[in-house]
This record gives C-alpha cells, sequence and structure tokens, in this order.
C-alpha cells in the first residue's frame, strides 16, 4: 500500500526525441526549454566551489553582507557548528532590520531542537516549514523540498547541493577520512529575479507571506550568458529535471559525465546513455563509494551496473568521504548543476531546482572538478564487480523494490 497509493506502479512516459540539435546551434537553449518546462533568463555565473569549507565560509560572508534580504530554502538541518554558526549570521542581521526569511523541509530538520527555531523567531527571522505531517494528508509528507537556494538582496544567488549540517565535514562512522564533495555556484543578474519568484512560490505555499518589493524584482546587471532554471514541483507523474537530463544526453557529441550520489537511471536513461556509448561518446559516471549516508541506496546502484559496465562505460565510486554533489557535463561547455539526484525520489517525487548553461569558462573548470574527484575514486571493474558478496546482491535487489522511497 505504501508503494501504491504515491504511484510507484505509475507507467511512466517512455520519452522518444528525434531531431535533437546541437549544443552550438542557436534554438538548442529554447529547444531545452521547450522540452524541459524550463524557464530562459541571462544571467553571470561569478564563481563556483566544492570544497565544504569554501562554500560554508562564502554562504556566510553573503549573509553577513547582507542590507535588505535574505531568502534562504533548504532540505536538510542537524544540530551542531555549522548550524549554529548559520543561526548566529541570520539573528545579526535580522536585528540590524534586513528581512530574513527562512524556509526548511520539515522532515528534513526533525533532528533540529523547537528552542533553535524560538531563538531565531524571537530575534526577528521569519521561519516556515515545508510539508508539516498532518493527517489530513499523510501522504503529502512524502513530498520533501530537496532545494538549496540562498538569495542575498535580491541581485545574488547561491545554488547547490549541500545542506547545514556538520556532516559534510565528514562522518567517522561511515568511514569518511576526508569533507565531503558538493558543488555550489554563484550568481547575478536577471536571473537572481527568477530564482526569487521560485522562493517566493514555495513560501507563499507554506503559509509564508511574500513582499513583492520593487529592489528585489530588479536586477542591477544585465546581460550575461543564457542560463536555463529548472524547477521540479511535485506531486506529478512528469518531471523537467528527467526532460532536461535526458534531451542533454541526446544532445551529447563528445562527453557525457555525470556525477550523482545516488544514481539510478530507469530502463529509459540508461538506454540513452548505452547508445550515446556506443556512437564514440565518452561516457562517465562519478558516484558514492562504500563511505555513504544511505548505505541502502549504495546496494541498490550498484546493481544497476551490469549494462553500463558491460558497454564499457567508466563507473568511479569516490573513495575519500562521501560524494554529494549534482554536475552533468556534455561535451566542453554545456553544463547542469543543482539539488537533483538522478534518482526517482529525486525525478518524481521532491521539488528541485537545477540551472544549464553553455559557458566555455564554466565547463573548462566543471571538467577539472572531475578529473579531481576521478583521481580520488576507484573506478570499478567488470570483473570484480561479478564477484561481490551475495548479501550485496540481495540487499540491492531488496532496495530495488522500493527505491521510489529511499
Amino acid at each position: 500500500m505504501s508503494l501504491y497509493l504515491p504511484g510507484a506502479f505509475y507507467k511512466k512516459a517512455q520519452y522518444k526525441i528525434e531531431d535533437v540539435p546541437g549544443l552550438e546551434e542557436p534554438h538548442f537553449p529554447l529547444a531545452m526549454m521547450g522540452v524541459s518546462a524550463s524557464l530562459i533568463t541571462n544571467g553571470y555565473l561569478t564563481d563556483s566551489w566544492f570544497e565544504i569549507d569554501t562554500i560554508y565560509a562564502v554562504r556566510l560572508e553573503a549573509i553577513r553582507s547582507a542590507r535588505q534580504t535574505i531568502h534562504f530554502e533548504t532540505f536538510y538541518m542537524t544540530p551542531g557548528r555549522r548550524a549554529n554558526d548559520f543561526a548566529a549570521a541570520l539573528q545579526e542581521r535580522a536585528q540590524a532590520g534586513v528581512e530574513v526569511q527562512l524556509l526548511v523541509d520539515s522532515f528534513g530538520v526533525h533532528s533540529i531542537s523547537k528552542a533553535y527555531w524560538k531563538q531565531l523567531q524571537a530575534a526577528g527571522v521569519q521561519v516556515r516549514f515545508f510539508h508539516p505531517f498532518s493527517w489530513r494528508s499523510p501522504l503529502t509528507y512524502n513530498t520533501r523540498t530537496h532545494r538549496k537556494l540562498l538569495l542575498i538582496d535580491g541581485d545574488t544567488a547561491f545554488v547547490g547541493g549541500m545542506g547545514v549540517s556538520d556532516d559534510w565535514d565528514g562522518i567517522k562512522k561511515i568511514g569518511d577520512t576526508a569533507p565531503w564533495l558538493d558543488f555550489e555556484v554563484r550568481l547575478t543578474g536577471a536571473i537572481v529575479v527568477i530564482l526569487e519568484g521560485i522562493f517566493m512560490q514555495h513560501w507563499l505555499y507554506s503559509g509564508g507571506v511574500a513582499r513583492l518589493k520593487p529592489e528585489t524584482f530588479y536586477p542591477a546587471l544585465t546581460g550575461g550568458s543564457t542560463i536555463l532554471v529548472t524547477p521540479r514541483n511535485a506531486p506529478s507523474p512528469r518531471s523537467s529535471v528527467y526532460a532536461l537530463f535526458y534531451t542533454s544526453v541526446l544532445a551529447a557529441k563528445q562527453r557525457i559525465w555525470i556525477a550523482s550520489p545516488y544514481f539510478l537511471p530507469d530502463a529509459n536513461a540508461r538506454k540513452a546513455l548505452l547508445n550515446a556509448k556506443t556512437s564514440g561518446v565518452d561516457v562517465r559516471i562519478l558516484t558514492v563509494g562504500s563511505h555513504n549516508d544511505k548505505q541502502m541506496v549504495y546496494y541498490a546502484v550498484r546493481e544497476r551496473y551490469r549494462d553500463l559496465l558491460k558497454a564499457d562505460i567508466e563507473i568511479y565510486e569516490y573513495h575519500p568521504s562521501m560524494m554529494h554533489a549534482k554536475v552533468l557535463l556534455i561535451d566542453d561547455r554545456w553544463v547542469s548543476t543543482g539539488s537533483t539526484n538522478f534518482d526517482p525520489r529525486s525525478l518524481f517525487h521532491n521539488d528541485e531546482l537545477h540551472l544549464s548553461l553553455a559557458e566555455p569558462n564554466f565547463g573548462e573548470f566543471v571538467e577539472g572538478f572531475f578529473w579531481r574527484a576521478f583521481s580520488k575514486s576507484r573506478r570499478i571493474d567488470w570483473a570484480k564487480w561479478q564477484t561481490r558478496p551475495l548479501w550485496h546482491r540481495v540487499l540491492g535487489r531488496l532496495a530495488l523494490l522500493i527505491r521510489w522511497q529511499l
């Protein structure tokens, strides 16, 4: 019943797309916008990072620099140093008169005490919870906001995959020997207006009062790169981000490099990757290794390696710690990144947010990110994979049966 009611057995559409334009063709962004129900805008990608300490530092610096508004939406928070630093920065700005709106997923922050939220609210921080459990609509609790979006003064945006938790510094009990690997970008320009609107939709839905002030919805900068903004809104059997990923794979001519911690592509997506490999595209997957926060998902991910390994697609399991980045690199310059994992929960159950753009310098940076991660990973060998323990296989196949809920 827990699988039936949420629609785990719903027959998904098998995407069939022809005449996919190349990345260099002028209508590629417009075609992608249409098929993935994305928003198209312009903006400047001013920086990107994958080191955990740096991401936390730039977030806090941005919060402390705010003069008008701080709008932040996140999925996961746990008690500890990171959450305390974050609260102190928000409280100081709220007491200075800055509008601070914090939207958190009620499931993802369940370990945070009520005293923490009361302290924030006492300082003037507005706090709303996304989908708290309700007996009036119990299945709604299964739909989470997995977005990580920080907006400062209506002119700067941070988008990535990292929560507010000491977990990202490494969890000893899962064997981490280094901080987690994640990814975050900073943007300015007209795109910030679009992202403010996306935040406001969730803020209103969660019972907050949206203030549509001109300074929030008037970009300080115009021009820049063309950027696709793909929000995934649940519940729906359709997935805008799935369409984005799938069409991006079909557009590849040279390279498809995917980083995803919970890599569980369906048969349609696996077929697209196999066809790309057959046509000579360099296909590589970067995913979690034995150090991970969801062991059952890890076993499920490994059960899906068979066809990919047989086709000589390169699969790398990150070794030092949890690999949590969500990045797609197509050829030399098309990059897609955000909060979405390549798994059924992200693609069909959660509210997510992904950004895509063709920027050669950014593509070069992302390529460097992958090379560094590959050097710290173990490439999976077909022969060794076949000899994995029987209990790994059993747990993996059991996990695949409930993959929609993992």
